[in-house]
């Protein structure tokens, strides 16, 4: 798939792409679930709502992402897809819990399995959508650095595992004779998604407390900076920190006191190109100094 296909494959489109896989797998997978009584399958329906109120809400929140900053948010609305990914996160905690209520009432009271064939068709032809849109949504999210794009496809995976557990399950089932296999496949399958559910919420709260970038940006970052530092240029005091796509770097730039202003702002504009030609979409904030001057940071008055 070409990098210029991937352009294409906008966030919303990827979404929106979502959303109709997510209604196709819900008809399935209950279809699945109710010719054949299978508490696993209906496990793995339930999961498919998840993933549907998921890319609904992440729709919404990218859109929001998108808009350009103004007078209230003059950083932008980046930020919105954290709430996208937690939200998602948050869903998937409550689709376990009721997983596991629904396969421990299985196990108190077994039933027996119907027409397993259709039902293992039906669930492994929705397993192969989910696994090929979510194959796609990784490598969209990597090119538009989106975070809602990610979690999303990450769900999808975790649906896709659970799809394959459950599969394993109605087969060990048809083996043993076993009933309550069943519902044991589906806690171990609960107990699976809880765990990425934890997982979004806790990245989804490093996001919005202004995480720093990723340590391969950090040095592509270091990287440029090194291209100009030297005996009458160096830099320090340097932070970042990522919101949604967007990249920030904020960085003190020492240079001399007897150079013109002119030279001094033509410098710290060959700088800000490198950087952001280094990190696509990072915007870079440069505070010049003489090379004698010190800012100092960490002061009782800096709290005041």
């Amino acid at each position: 798939m070409s990098a210029i296909n991937l352009q294409a494959l906008t966030p919303q489109r990827m979404l929106l792409a979502s959303v109709a896989v997510a209604v196709l797998t819900i008809l399935l997978k209950t279809s699945a679930w109710y010719v054949t009584g299978s508490v696993g399958l209906l496990s793995d329906a339930m999961e498919s709502f998840v993933n549907l109120a998921s890319a609904l809400f992440g729709l919404a929140m990218v859109t929001i992402a998108q808009r350009p900053a103004d007078d209230d948010h003059p950083y932008g609305h980046h930020k919105a897809e954290y709430f996208s990914s937690g939200f998602e996160g948050a869903l998937i905690i409550g689709a376990a819990a009721a997983i596991i209520w629904a396969a421990t009432e299985r196990i108190l009271n077994p039933q027996p399995l119907a027409q397993i064939g259709w039902g293992l068709v039906l669930s492994v032809l929705s397993t192969g959508l989910n696994g090929l849109l979510a194959w796609v949504m990784f490598r969209a999210a990597r090119t538009h650095r989106s975070i809602a794009l990610e979690a999303d496809a990450k769900h999808l995976v975790t649906d896709v595992w659970t799809s394959v557990g459950v599969v394993i399950g109605i087969g060990a089932v048809m083996l043993t004779g076993w009933l309550w296999l069943d519902a044991v496949v589906a806690i171990g399958v609960a107990i699976n998604i809880l765990r990425e559910g934890g997982q979004l919420v806790w990245r989804s709260s490093q996001g919005l407390m202004d995480e720093a970038v990723e340590p391969e940006v950090m040095a592509e970052i270091q990287k440029a900076l090194d291209g100009f530092a030297h005996h009458t240029i160096r830099f320090d005091h340097l932070s970042t920190r990522r919101a949604g796509r967007r990249r920030f770097v904020d960085l003190h730039m020492h240079m001399p006191a007897d150079w013109s202003l002119g030279r001094a702002a033509a410098v710290r504009a060959s700088v800000e190109q490198a950087l952001m030609s280094a990190v696509p979409g990072l915007r870079a904030t440069i505070q010049l100094l003489p090379s004698d001057v010190e800012a100092h940071f960490g002061d009782e008055s800096d709290l005041i």
